[in-house]
């Protein structure tokens, strides 16, 4: 529990993101002396604790960073702030190669993908909470980065009460393919073929 808890402090989770977004939320991540034996394992698929889209999509450009926490900023920087290492770099990217994976054939998030380009991201799919209980509403999601032979962005799409279809895969990957395809300026990198509430990140990063 200990080890779970400390990765996920180390990734951003339930603290502030010191944007200084005007009432930016902490989260709740609960410290893991309070955990009872079921918490470890809900949170493991995504229940027990509470992000904001702002840590979310800071988590995941970790990954597109090499294993680089790096601050958040709402203004354009000519120079990266320096960033701190919350994971071994070889593993950021394996996991960014398991991410693509999951928008190829077979994958949840197929209807993610942008053409000619290299993308990697994940659904969500998860009850809303409601009076401290869990309501039969849900919240929609997919978030990815972009393109990942060389990331510039992370794109979140955050889908409240989807009426029909709810699952991320079928109301939220096909968004932040849209979204994703019509940014594709913000980089610059030859396109590269395969055969197989939106927030936006820009990954502050030199090449």
């Amino acid at each position: 529990a200990e080890q779970l808890w400390d990765t996920l402090t180390r990734f951003g989770f339930g603290s502030l993101t010191l944007s200084n977004f005007p009432a930016e939320s902490p989260g709740i991540l609960y410290h893991h002396s309070n955990w009872r034996n079921v918490r470890q394992a809900t949170i493991s698929y995504g229940y027990g604790l509470s992000v904001t889209p702002m840590q979310l999509a800071r988590a995941y450009a970790v990954f597109g960073a090499e294993g680089i926490l790096r601050p958040i900023s709402l203004l354009k920087m000519d120079e990266p702030k320096q960033g701190v290492p919350v994971v071994d770099s070889e593993i950021a990217k394996k996991i960014s190669l398991m991410l693509e994976e999951v928008v190829h054939p077979g994958g949840t998030g197929i209807k993610a993908r942008v053409p000619s380009y290299r993308i990697g991201g994940k659904t969500g799919t998860a009850w809303l909470s409601k009076n401290g209980n869990y309501s039969k509403e849900y919240i929609s999601t997919f978030v990815g980065i972009a393109p990942l032979n060389n990331p510039r962005l992370v794109v979140l799409v955050k889908i409240d009460k989807p009426q029909g279809l709810y699952y991320g895969s079928d109301v939220a990957a096909p968004i932040f393919s849209e979204v994703t395809r019509q940014h594709s300026g913000y980089w610059e990198c030859p396109q590269i073929h395969f055969q197989r509430r939106v927030f936006l990140l820009m990954l502050n990063q030199k090449h």
